[in-house]
Protein backbone atom coordinates (compact mmCIF):
# COMPACT_ATOMS: atom_id res chain seq x y z
CA UNK A 1 0.00 0.00 0.00
CA UNK A 2 1.44 3.42 -0.94
CA UNK A 3 0.70 6.56 1.07
CA UNK A 4 -0.88 9.36 -0.91
CA UNK A 5 1.53 12.17 -1.78
CA UNK A 6 0.94 15.80 -0.76
CA UNK A 7 0.52 18.32 -3.49
CA UNK A 8 2.98 21.17 -3.78
CA UNK A 9 0.32 23.72 -2.79
CA UNK A 10 -0.61 21.80 0.33
CA UNK A 11 3.05 21.31 1.19
CA UNK A 12 3.69 25.06 0.96
CA UNK A 13 0.70 25.80 3.16
CA UNK A 14 1.85 23.26 5.73
CA UNK A 15 5.36 24.74 5.70
CA UNK A 16 3.99 28.24 6.26
CA UNK A 17 1.84 26.97 9.09
CA UNK A 18 4.80 25.19 10.67
CA UNK A 19 6.90 28.31 10.34
CA UNK A 20 4.27 30.37 12.05
CA UNK A 21 4.07 27.81 14.81
CA UNK A 22 7.84 27.88 15.23
CA UNK A 23 7.64 31.60 15.83
CA UNK A 24 5.19 31.29 18.74
CA UNK A 25 7.77 30.32 21.40
CA UNK A 26 9.56 33.63 20.82
CA UNK A 27 6.30 35.47 21.30
CA UNK A 28 5.64 33.46 24.46
CA UNK A 29 9.12 34.22 25.78
CA UNK A 30 8.53 37.94 25.27
CA UNK A 31 5.19 37.68 27.04
CA UNK A 32 6.77 35.73 29.89
CA UNK A 33 9.50 38.34 30.15
CA UNK A 34 6.95 41.13 30.35
CA UNK A 35 5.00 39.23 33.00
CA UNK A 36 8.12 38.60 35.07
CA UNK A 37 9.06 42.29 34.89
CA UNK A 38 5.55 43.21 36.01
CA UNK A 39 5.74 40.68 38.86
CA UNK A 40 9.15 41.98 39.93
CA UNK A 41 7.87 45.56 39.92
CA UNK A 42 4.86 44.49 41.99
CA UNK A 43 7.10 42.61 44.42
CA UNK A 44 9.29 45.70 44.86
CA UNK A 45 6.29 47.64 46.14
CA UNK A 46 5.59 46.75 49.80
CA UNK A 47 2.17 45.47 50.75
CA UNK A 48 1.82 48.27 53.29
CA UNK A 49 3.50 51.65 53.15
CA UNK A 50 5.31 52.73 56.28
CA UNK A 51 2.89 54.56 58.54
CA UNK A 52 -0.25 52.99 57.08
CA UNK A 53 -2.38 50.44 58.95
CA UNK A 54 -1.66 46.93 57.59
CA UNK A 55 -4.37 44.48 56.59
CA UNK A 56 -4.21 41.25 58.52
CA UNK A 57 -5.19 39.10 55.53
CA UNK A 58 -1.81 39.76 53.90
CA UNK A 59 0.20 38.70 56.95
CA UNK A 60 -1.41 35.49 58.08
CA UNK A 61 0.91 32.62 58.85
CA UNK A 62 0.67 29.07 60.08
CA UNK A 63 0.05 28.92 63.81
CA UNK A 64 2.44 26.10 64.69
CA UNK A 65 6.22 26.56 64.72
CA UNK A 66 8.84 24.27 66.19
CA UNK A 67 10.83 26.47 68.60
CA UNK A 68 13.46 23.77 69.10
CA UNK A 69 14.46 23.52 65.44
CA UNK A 70 17.93 24.71 64.50
CA UNK A 71 17.52 28.13 62.92
CA UNK A 72 20.08 30.90 62.45
CA UNK A 73 17.56 33.46 61.17
CA UNK A 74 17.44 35.40 64.45
CA UNK A 75 19.68 38.32 65.35
CA UNK A 76 20.78 38.54 68.97
CA UNK A 77 23.70 40.05 70.89
CA UNK A 78 26.24 38.09 72.91
CA UNK A 79 25.09 39.88 76.07
CA UNK A 80 22.24 42.26 77.01
CA UNK A 81 24.45 45.30 77.59
CA UNK A 82 25.34 45.42 73.89
CA UNK A 83 21.72 45.92 72.84
CA UNK A 84 20.53 49.49 72.32
CA UNK A 85 16.75 49.29 72.44
CA UNK A 86 16.27 52.92 71.44
CA UNK A 87 17.93 52.55 68.04
CA UNK A 88 15.05 50.74 66.34
CA UNK A 89 12.38 50.05 68.93
CA UNK A 90 11.95 53.10 71.20
CA UNK A 91 13.56 56.13 69.49
CA UNK A 92 11.02 58.54 71.02
CA UNK A 93 10.35 56.80 74.32
CA UNK A 94 8.90 59.34 76.80
CA UNK A 95 11.40 58.33 79.48
CA UNK A 96 14.29 58.75 77.03
CA UNK A 97 13.22 62.27 76.13
CA UNK A 98 13.04 63.13 79.83
CA UNK A 99 16.43 61.58 80.53
CA UNK A 100 18.06 63.48 77.67
CA UNK A 101 16.51 66.72 78.89
CA UNK A 102 17.83 66.16 82.40
CA UNK A 103 21.25 65.30 80.98
CA UNK A 104 21.35 68.52 78.96
CA UNK A 105 20.46 70.55 82.04
CA UNK A 106 22.91 68.73 84.29
CA UNK A 107 26.25 70.36 85.05
CA UNK A 108 27.96 67.04 85.73
CA UNK A 109 28.00 65.43 82.28
CA UNK A 110 28.05 67.24 78.99
CA UNK A 111 25.69 65.97 76.33
CA UNK A 112 28.20 66.89 73.61
CA UNK A 113 31.29 64.84 72.86
CA UNK A 114 34.46 65.86 70.96
CA UNK A 115 34.49 65.27 67.22
CA UNK A 116 37.10 62.52 67.59
CA UNK A 117 35.08 60.71 70.29
CA UNK A 118 34.76 57.02 69.44
CA UNK A 119 32.66 54.82 71.69
CA UNK A 120 30.37 51.94 70.81
CA UNK A 121 29.37 51.18 74.38
CA UNK A 122 25.79 52.17 75.21
CA UNK A 123 26.85 52.70 78.82
CA UNK A 124 29.09 55.58 77.76
CA UNK A 125 27.88 59.00 78.92
CA UNK A 126 27.17 60.20 75.38
CA UNK A 127 24.13 62.17 76.37
CA UNK A 128 21.56 59.75 74.93
CA UNK A 129 21.15 57.67 78.11
CA UNK A 130 19.86 54.90 75.82
CA UNK A 131 21.19 52.19 78.12
CA UNK A 132 18.53 53.14 80.67
CA UNK A 133 15.69 52.25 78.28
CA UNK A 134 14.99 48.51 78.13
CA UNK A 135 11.83 46.38 78.10
CA UNK A 136 10.40 45.49 81.49
CA UNK A 137 7.12 43.94 80.27
CA UNK A 138 7.15 41.05 77.78
CA UNK A 139 4.26 39.69 75.76
CA UNK A 140 5.77 36.37 74.65
CA UNK A 141 4.02 34.95 71.61
CA UNK A 142 2.26 38.29 71.03
CA UNK A 143 0.51 37.17 67.84
CA UNK A 144 -1.02 40.15 66.03
CA UNK A 145 -0.19 42.51 68.90
CA UNK A 146 -3.54 43.13 70.57
CA UNK A 147 -2.28 42.85 74.13
CA UNK A 148 1.07 44.50 73.39
CA UNK A 149 -0.68 47.63 72.13
CA UNK A 150 -3.25 47.60 74.94
CA UNK A 151 -0.51 47.42 77.58
CA UNK A 152 1.14 50.49 76.05
CA UNK A 153 -1.68 52.72 77.28
CA UNK A 154 -2.48 50.63 80.37
CA UNK A 155 1.13 50.82 81.62
CA UNK A 156 2.43 54.18 80.34
CA UNK A 157 5.42 54.11 82.70
CA UNK A 158 6.56 50.71 81.44
CA UNK A 159 8.40 49.62 78.31
CA UNK A 160 6.43 46.92 76.47
CA UNK A 161 7.95 44.42 74.05
CA UNK A 162 6.01 41.84 72.07
CA UNK A 163 8.01 38.77 71.08
CA UNK A 164 6.87 36.67 68.14
CA UNK A 165 8.57 33.77 66.35
CA UNK A 166 6.79 34.18 62.98
CA UNK A 167 8.33 36.76 60.66
CA UNK A 168 5.19 37.78 58.74
CA UNK A 169 3.21 38.28 61.94
CA UNK A 170 6.06 40.27 63.47
CA UNK A 171 6.11 42.59 60.46
CA UNK A 172 2.35 43.11 60.79
CA UNK A 173 2.68 44.17 64.43
CA UNK A 174 5.60 46.48 63.60
CA UNK A 175 3.59 48.22 60.89
CA UNK A 176 0.55 48.38 63.16
CA UNK A 177 2.53 50.13 65.90
CA UNK A 178 4.09 52.52 63.36
CA UNK A 179 0.63 53.42 62.04
CA UNK A 180 -0.68 54.04 65.57
CA UNK A 181 2.30 56.25 66.37
CA UNK A 182 1.61 58.29 63.24
CA UNK A 183 -2.11 58.52 63.94
CA UNK A 184 -1.66 59.38 67.64
CA UNK A 185 1.48 61.53 68.01
CA UNK A 186 3.21 61.03 71.33
CA UNK A 187 1.46 57.72 72.05
CA UNK A 188 2.54 54.09 71.67
CA UNK A 189 6.20 55.11 71.86
CA UNK A 190 6.75 52.70 74.75
CA UNK A 191 5.80 49.52 72.88
CA UNK A 192 7.50 47.59 70.13
CA UNK A 193 7.85 44.09 68.68
CA UNK A 194 10.78 41.80 67.99
CA UNK A 195 11.05 38.52 66.11
CA UNK A 196 12.87 36.07 68.34
CA UNK A 197 12.80 32.61 69.85
CA UNK A 198 12.50 33.19 73.59
CA UNK A 199 13.09 29.54 74.39
CA UNK A 200 16.69 30.06 73.24
CA UNK A 201 17.75 33.71 73.27
CA UNK A 202 16.30 35.40 76.38
CA UNK A 203 19.67 35.33 78.23
CA UNK A 204 21.21 37.23 75.31
CA UNK A 205 18.69 40.07 75.48
CA UNK A 206 17.56 40.59 79.08
CA UNK A 207 19.50 41.16 82.27
CA UNK A 208 18.90 39.55 85.63
CA UNK A 209 15.92 40.96 87.59
CA UNK A 210 15.06 43.37 84.76
CA UNK A 211 11.45 42.35 84.07
CA UNK A 212 8.26 43.16 85.95
CA UNK A 213 5.67 41.24 83.93
CA UNK A 214 5.76 38.32 81.50
CA UNK A 215 2.63 37.26 79.58
CA UNK A 216 1.90 33.89 77.95
CA UNK A 217 -1.43 34.28 76.17
CA UNK A 218 -2.94 31.29 74.41
CA UNK A 219 0.38 29.54 73.67
CA UNK A 220 0.66 26.56 71.37
CA UNK A 221 -0.63 23.53 73.34
CA UNK A 222 1.64 21.01 71.59
CA UNK A 223 -0.81 18.23 72.38
CA UNK A 224 1.39 15.27 71.48
CA UNK A 225 3.43 13.97 74.40
CA UNK A 226 6.61 13.92 72.31
CA UNK A 227 6.15 17.67 71.70
CA UNK A 228 5.70 18.65 75.36
CA UNK A 229 9.33 19.90 75.52
CA UNK A 230 8.24 22.60 73.04
CA UNK A 231 5.78 24.10 75.53
CA UNK A 232 6.68 27.59 76.65
CA UNK A 233 6.16 26.76 80.34
CA UNK A 234 8.38 24.05 81.81
CA UNK A 235 10.58 23.46 84.85
CA UNK A 236 13.71 24.66 83.07
CA UNK A 237 12.11 27.72 81.48
CA UNK A 238 10.41 28.73 84.74
CA UNK A 239 13.85 28.94 86.33
CA UNK A 240 14.90 31.25 83.49
CA UNK A 241 11.81 33.41 83.94
CA UNK A 242 12.50 33.61 87.68
CA UNK A 243 16.03 34.80 86.87
CA UNK A 244 14.72 37.66 84.72
CA UNK A 245 11.77 38.71 86.93
CA UNK A 246 12.30 41.19 89.75
CA UNK A 247 12.04 39.45 93.15
CA UNK A 248 8.87 40.32 95.10
CA UNK A 249 7.62 42.40 92.15
CA UNK A 250 7.71 40.32 88.98
CA UNK A 251 4.58 38.51 87.84
CA UNK A 252 4.01 35.73 85.33
CA UNK A 253 0.63 35.62 83.55
CA UNK A 254 -0.79 32.51 81.83
CA UNK A 255 -4.05 32.16 79.93
CA UNK A 256 -5.34 29.47 77.56
CA UNK A 257 -8.57 27.97 76.27
CA UNK A 258 -7.19 24.42 76.63
CA UNK A 259 -7.96 23.04 80.08
CA UNK A 260 -5.29 20.34 79.88
CA UNK A 261 -2.64 22.98 79.12
CA UNK A 262 -3.92 25.12 81.99
CA UNK A 263 -3.47 22.19 84.37
CA UNK A 264 0.05 21.81 83.02
CA UNK A 265 0.77 25.48 83.80
CA UNK A 266 -0.68 25.17 87.29
CA UNK A 267 1.28 22.03 88.08
CA UNK A 268 4.61 23.41 86.88
CA UNK A 269 4.23 26.85 88.45
CA UNK A 270 2.91 25.64 91.81
CA UNK A 271 5.78 23.20 92.20
CA UNK A 272 8.46 25.76 91.38
CA UNK A 273 10.08 27.14 94.56
CA UNK A 274 10.34 30.73 93.30
CA UNK A 275 6.69 31.34 92.34
CA UNK A 276 3.54 31.92 94.38
CA UNK A 277 0.07 31.69 92.89
CA UNK A 278 -2.07 34.81 93.32
CA UNK A 279 -5.51 34.52 94.86
CA UNK A 280 -8.69 35.47 93.01
CA UNK A 281 -8.88 38.72 94.97
CA UNK A 282 -5.31 39.65 94.00
CA UNK A 283 -5.97 38.87 90.35
CA UNK A 284 -9.14 40.96 90.29
CA UNK A 285 -7.15 43.92 91.62
CA UNK A 286 -4.65 43.63 88.77
CA UNK A 287 -5.86 45.53 85.65
CA UNK A 288 -3.49 43.50 83.48
CA UNK A 289 -5.55 40.37 84.13
CA UNK A 290 -8.65 41.94 82.58
CA UNK A 291 -6.60 43.12 79.59
CA UNK A 292 -5.14 39.65 79.18
CA UNK A 293 -8.62 38.14 79.01
CA UNK A 294 -10.11 40.46 76.38
CA UNK A 295 -7.41 42.25 74.36
CA UNK A 296 -5.69 39.43 72.48
CA UNK A 297 -6.96 38.41 69.05
CA UNK A 298 -7.07 34.78 70.15
CA UNK A 299 -9.02 35.75 73.27
CA UNK A 300 -11.59 37.58 71.16
CA UNK A 301 -11.93 34.52 68.94
CA UNK A 302 -12.54 32.33 72.00
CA UNK A 303 -15.07 34.86 73.26
CA UNK A 304 -17.00 34.75 70.00
CA UNK A 305 -17.02 30.96 70.12
CA UNK A 306 -18.40 31.00 73.67
CA UNK A 307 -15.55 28.79 74.92
CA UNK A 308 -14.00 28.93 78.39
CA UNK A 309 -10.76 30.69 79.29
CA UNK A 310 -8.42 29.39 81.97
CA UNK A 311 -5.87 31.70 83.54
CA UNK A 312 -3.62 32.13 86.55
CA UNK A 313 -0.99 34.62 87.75
CA UNK A 314 2.17 33.84 89.70
CA UNK A 315 4.40 36.22 91.62
CA UNK A 316 8.16 35.92 91.77
CA UNK A 317 9.17 35.36 95.39
CA UNK A 318 12.17 36.99 96.97
CA UNK A 319 15.08 34.62 97.35
CA UNK A 320 14.67 34.67 101.12
CA UNK A 321 10.92 34.05 100.98
CA UNK A 322 11.06 30.60 99.41
CA UNK A 323 8.69 28.35 101.33
CA UNK A 324 10.38 25.58 103.27
CA UNK A 325 8.21 22.92 101.68
CA UNK A 326 9.27 24.18 98.24
CA UNK A 327 12.95 24.76 99.02
CA UNK A 328 15.20 22.51 96.99
CA UNK A 329 17.97 20.73 98.88
CA UNK A 330 20.27 17.83 98.18
CA UNK A 331 17.84 15.58 100.06
CA UNK A 332 14.72 16.72 98.18
CA UNK A 333 16.17 17.18 94.71
CA UNK A 334 15.42 13.58 93.72
CA UNK A 335 11.97 13.50 95.33
CA UNK A 336 9.29 11.75 93.30
CA UNK A 337 7.52 14.22 91.03
CA UNK A 338 10.10 17.01 91.40
CA UNK A 339 11.93 18.30 88.30
CA UNK A 340 10.62 15.44 86.20
CA UNK A 341 11.84 12.70 88.53
CA UNK A 342 9.83 9.52 88.11
CA UNK A 343 10.37 6.10 89.63
CA UNK A 344 10.67 3.32 87.07
CA UNK A 345 9.84 -0.15 88.31
CA UNK A 346 11.69 -2.84 86.43
CA UNK A 347 9.84 -6.14 86.29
Amino acid sequence: YQLPTMSSTAAAAASATAGSKRQRPDVDEKADGADSQTSAAAAAVPLTAEGEMPQKKFYRSRAHVNPLSHNDAYDYPTKPSLLDWTAEHYPNHPALLLLNKNTDESDGVSSKQPADHDCNDTTCASGTRSNEIAPDVLDIGCGFGGLTIALSTLLPESTILGLEIRDKVTEYVRLRIAALRKEHPGQYQNCSVLRSNTMKFMPNMFAKSSLEKVFFCFPDPHFKRKNHPRRIVSERLLSEYAYFLKPSVGRLYCITDVEELHQWHVTKCRSHPLFRELSDVEMEADPCVAAMRVETEEGKKVERAGAAKYYAVYQRLADGDVLNEKRVTAETFWTEGEFGVKTIVQG
